[in-house]
């Protein structure tokens, strides 16, 4: 009779560490436990060799942002494309594709390059509803992309190999890249003028943005080429942003840095709560046998793992359009593992699946956390936000569809081998 008490109490608000402590020890309760067992769950979280990344990525990402790296990159990429046809649009995807995966949140992409690009593709003659769509769904793309804390984060609860979840990213990430900035192509360029080639401005964008270029660069080479292990390039991250933004650009003072961390250092301490105490519950549900029930279940409804893979998009769209991608990712995670495993998916995919679902589900209605972003960003209607979302929405879900269906999109490099 708790569980959906629990749920309405997470729905309406309710800090979400406040929600799993009491449904962890409730649960310990009704099953004559020691509350104190919840403890051996943050121990084992300690004991992850990959869990100092997260804490560094984090920081690394706030550095950039509160540096103006966001800036720097969308001069560049305006400099370098803006002269295609629909170059605007092209940039703008792109833009929002890096700043997702360096600050680890979709929602803060639209509150810090929507201000930039919104007015730059109207100004561009975009129409008013391609562009606040274009805006709103860059929120919800790129966090596959290295060094995303999504992706660490679910490295980390599924116990896979981060690296290889990195690299089987990039190839779904640059596939919707291409599909987006192809509709862009299509329909947004219509009256659009198409800006210069200036090699002065690609020269000067490109001086004062080289340093920022390099460092996604490095993290993919790094992943892909296996020469660092996830924590040390972590480490290598963090100090390189810092370097960067307090050296380099100077865009730092010194005594800036003390909330940056503290910024930093909120964030981490909130993830770590939520994943400590979920951990824990997720240890009682096994000694409950939990997901054996309702793996038993659901093999005597599902005849196939495309059937499966099916019901669990529908799901996790779901889960992912009431809670936000953290959350979601330490509570769905291991419940989804033991089906999976049973039906012959590979981890990798599995993994990309989760995680394209759930960068969809802040797009979907009726409660999409960036529908409501973009509205009280944009002064638009949430109607109307939603309206000018569709086509992009409907896009992500042809995606998602290749993901599933197309293993070898995840699979591709000899890693998910």
């Amino acid at each position: 009779m708790t569980s959906p008490l629990f749920v309405l109490l997470a729905l309406i608000g309710m800090p979400l560490f406040v929600v799993l402590g009491a449904a962890a020890l409730t649960a310990s309760r009704a099953a004559q436990l020691d509350p104190a067992l919840l403890m051996v769950a943050f121990a084992q979280l300690a004991d992850s060799p990959n869990l100092v990344a997260i804490p560094l990525f984090v920081l690394a990402g706030v550095v950039l942002g509160q540096g103006g790296a966001p800036r720097r990159l969308v001069r560049f990429f305006n400099a370098l494309l803006g002269w295609m046809p629909a170059g605007i649009g092209w940039v703008a995807t792109l833009s929002c594709m890096a700043f997702t995966a360096f600050s680890g949140a979709s929602g803060v992409t639209i509150l810090a390059l929507g201000g930039l690009l919104y007015p730059m593709l109207k100004h561009a003659r975009y129409p008013d509803r391609f562009a606040l769509g274009l805006v709103t769904a860059g929120g919800s793309m790129g966090l596959l992309l290295p060094p995303s804390l999504a992706v660490l984060l679910y490295g980390v609860v599924a116990q896979v190999d981060i690296g290889a979840l990195f690299v089987a990213g990039l190839l779904p990430t640059l596939l919707l890249f291409m599909m987006v900035g192809g509709y862009a192509l299509l329909r947004g360029a219509r009256g659009a003028p198409r800006q210069r080639f200036r090699r002065g401005e690609l020269a000067a964008a490109a001086r004062e943005g080289w340093t920022d270029l390099l460092l996604p660069v490095g993290v993919i080479g790094g992943l892909a080429g296996g020469f660092l292990t996830v924590a040390e390039l972590a480490a290598c991250t963090a100090l390189y942003a810092l370097v960067l933004e307090t050296l380099v650009h100077r865009t730092i003072r010194p005594k800036a840095l003390v909330w940056v961390a503290y910024e930093a250092a909120t964030l981490v301490g909130s993830v770590f709560i939520i994943l400590g105490l979920s951990l824990g519950l997720t240890n009682l549900l096994v000694d409950a046998q939990v997901p054996m029930r309702l793996l038993d279940w659901v093999v005597a409804k599902v005849d196939s793992p495309l059937e499966f893979l099916l019901w669990m998009n529908l799901a996790l769209l779901a889960v992912g359009c009431m809670m936000d991608i953290f959350s979601a990712i330490v509570i769905v995670t291991p419940l989804m593992l033991p089906l999976a495993a049973h039906f012959g998916i590979h981890p990798l995919h599995l993994g990309i699946v989760i995680l394209a679902n759930l960068e969809i589900g802040y797009l979907t209605p009726p409660v999409g956390i960036n529908l409501f972003l973009a509205s009280q960003r944009f002064k638009q209607p949430v109607l109307a936000v939603f309206g000018a979302t569709l086509p992009f929405l409907l896009l992500l879900l042809v995606w998602l569809a290749l993901l599933t269906y197309w293993p070898a999109l995840s699979l591709w490099h000899p890693s998910g081998l």
